[in-house]
């Protein structure tokens, strides 16, 4: 569902600069389309075919919506990184210094996205721990690992339901910086994944809050602490 982006990106990439008769790339392009690469391979491949115990149903629309969203968003950071953008090593002077900076701030919102996501998968690997005991002891077969829904603690869990979305937020933000500030894709790339993902944050924390109580929940925000 995820792969097409950064497949589509790197095509364009590919194709684009022969099109518009650019011998090579800045390294700063190349740079940029690393780090797209890096996290979708992580969150297309890594995550749902070795990491995580289990998946989830997802519907047809929610599949649909993402592929389509994918492939146009690799379109348009491919095109601007591939030579609508910056296309010499001149359009990325005096750029050092907050490339250094965005590539410190994206790289911490990857580990964040990674830890989060991982505390939540061992809430699930948990389980299955349980119903392999479970299954041992009564010789029948263990046939899928069931839901189980907890609230994690550790982390940013301990002042946000959602700290996965913070850190990919400022994951994104740090890739914008990189593109500098006038990076209309990467700027779109961000503000269109806070658009998508925070009523998703919001309306589950009014799902923990019915499921666990208020007490449990306690002051822990949706996804930014202290504020919502």
């Amino acid at each position: 569902m995820e792969a097409p982006g950064f497949i589509t990106l790197l095509y364009v990439m590919y194709a684009l600069p022969k099109q518009q008769g650019i011998e090579s790339l800045p390294w700063a392009n190349w740079t940029m389309a690393a780090l797209f690469t890096i996290h979708y391979i992580y969150r297309a491949l890594l995550a749902p075919l070795v990491l995580n115990p289990s998946m989830s149903p997802i519907h047809i629309t929610v599949w649909a919506s993402a592929l389509i969203w994918q492939i146009t968003n690799g379109l348009s950071l491919g095109g601007w990184l591939g030579g609508y953008g910056p296309t010499t090593v001149y359009d990325w002077a005096g750029r050092l210094y907050m490339i250094e900076v965005g590539l410190v701030i994206w790289g911490w919102g990857l580990l964040g996205n990674m830890y989060h996501d991982d505390d939540l998968r061992e809430i699930r690997r948990g389980a299955g721990r349980r119903q392999k005991k479970e299954a041992e002891k009564t010789r029948k077969p263990v046939q899928s690992v069931d839901k189980v829904y907890m609230l994690p603690k550790n982390g940013l869990f301990h002042y946000i339901l959602y700290p996965h979305y913070l850190c990919e937020w400022i994951e994104w933000t740090g890739f914008w910086m990189i593109g500098g500030w006038g990076c209309v894709p990467a700027r779109s790339f961000v503000l269109n994944e806070i658009a998508t993902m925070l009523p998703r944050a919001v309306q589950g924390r009014k799902w923990y809050v019915e499921k666990f109580g208020k007490d449990k929940v306690g002051n822990r925000k949706a996804v930014i602490p202290g504020l919502l």
